[in-house]
């Protein structure tokens, strides 16, 4: 491997995701993972992160000729998930296909493609992220954007589960009586006042090794990765309402999950960004018996340390319809950073609360921290970033 080449593709390939059409900033992490040589030219195979959390996407950028340090032009990234063993395979559609777009363009033929983002799509072969295909189709035409849609998996360690046994948890351990319907596509149809609630038996790990990927977030279970690793099928359970407040089908998300959990051969519970033990999310579940919102099954926060302090962000705001928040670069301890954020999005959802930039949120006249909203640092988006600090 050439170093000061690859040294040059890896900084043309941060300089392409920078561009504002494309990642729209410098990538958390680059790495090279592969060379291959394709038409007498060199290319090299990249794996990036948007954030320091994120999932690892694939990018490629050459071709070289010999020892040059220019490339020809194609640079490419269709945002997709990285996936080792048909990162090579992927690399070469995408090239191949950039050069049959110039190559059309250049020959003015007219069924040329006009854009070669479209022309890349055009191959797309490996699983998109996994919003999952399975999702039950009896709810496609009620996933308005007005709509309450929560969704969840439990990691399952065989292609088993006792239909009978959740619906009677639901009953004993929630006071929960469904009405169920009969389905040809989903294993259980029911519902609970204006929700309907889809459950459905997948007999295959979740695709693209998505679920262990997230499970590396969990920075609270050692053993995550590997236990989730160990999952051979997995539930899909959807709750939809079109009348509810998000926060009434949010309970009732969690008091599903929450029984699914007790489900035989459950490993995981997969939600949001990261995957939590069965016994953790049921024990968390339990602060609804004391009516109080399930924060810490709704919502995730990520801690992780930035050059200048410790930072954390929120994960699950957005599906009630708020703004995903950041503590950044404190200098207190890990728990008291994540507690402080615990409070602060506790406090937006229990009392309906709109913060926007400028204002300043804290529990008592001295205790005033600044809020200010511009785009995400550790969390994609527009987030609003709150001082560690009072001022």
């Amino acid at each position: 491997m050439n170093d000061e080449q690859l040294q040059a593709a890896q900084q043309a390939m941060v300089d392409w995701l920078r561009h504002p059409q494309e990642l729209g900033k410098e990538p958390a992490k680059v790495e090279c993972t592969g060379e291959f040589e394709l038409h007498g030219l060199h290319y090299y195979i990249f794996r990036y992160k948007k954030s320091f959390f994120s999932r690892w996407m694939l990018g490629v950028c050459g071709g070289y000729d010999g020892d040059e340090l220019t490339h020809c032009g194609h640079v490419f990234s269709e945002m997709e998930p990285y996936d080792e063993a048909i990162a090579k395979d992927r690399c070469i559609a995408m090239v191949e296909r950039i050069r049959a777009y110039w190559m059309n363009q250049a020959s003015g033929r007219d069924e040329a493609v006009s854009d070669p983002v479209e022309a890349v799509e055009e191959t797309k072969s490996v699983p998109e992220p996994h919003v999952p295909q399975e999702t039950p189709s009896e709810y496609e035409e009620t996933t308005a954007a007005d709509q309450n849609v929560f969704l969840g998996f439990t990691l399952l360690s065989e292609a088993h589960w006792d239909r009978a046994q959740l619906v009677s948890d639901l009953q004993n351990d929630w006071g929960l009586t469904v009405k169920q319907e009969e389905s040809s596509r989903v294993d259980l149809l029911c519902f609970s006042g204006t929700s309907k609630i889809f459950i459905s038996l997948m007999p295959v790990p979740i695709p693209s090794q998505e679920a262990e990927l997230n499970a590396e977030n969990n920075y609270m279970w050692k053993g995550a990765v590997e236990a989730v690793r160990a999952h051979k099928a997995h539930l899909t359970v959807a709750v939809l309402d079109q009348e509810s407040d998000p926060k009434d089908s949010g309970q009732l998300f969690v008091k599903v999950m929450a029984c699914c959990c007790k489900q035989r051969g459950a490993l995981g519970i997969y939600t949001g960004s990261t995957v939590v033990a069965p016994a953790f999310y049921l024990e968390l579940a339990q602060s609804m018996r004391e009516e109080q919102l399930p924060i810490l099954n709704w919502i995730w926060f990520q801690l992780y340390r930035s050059e200048t302090g410790l930072c954390c962000y929120t994960d699950g705001m957005r599906q009630f319809g708020k703004e995903e928040m950041e503590i950044l670069d404190a200098d207190g301890k890990p728990a008291e950073v994540r507690d402080l954020l615990v409070r602060f999005a506790s406090y937006v959802l229990e009392n309906d609360v709109e913060l926007r930039n400028g204002d300043t949120i804290g529990f008592s006249k001295d205790d005033r921290h600044t809020i200010t909203s511009s785009e995400g640092v550790g969390q994609t988006g527009t987030t609003l970033k709150i001082s560690y600090h009072a001022v």
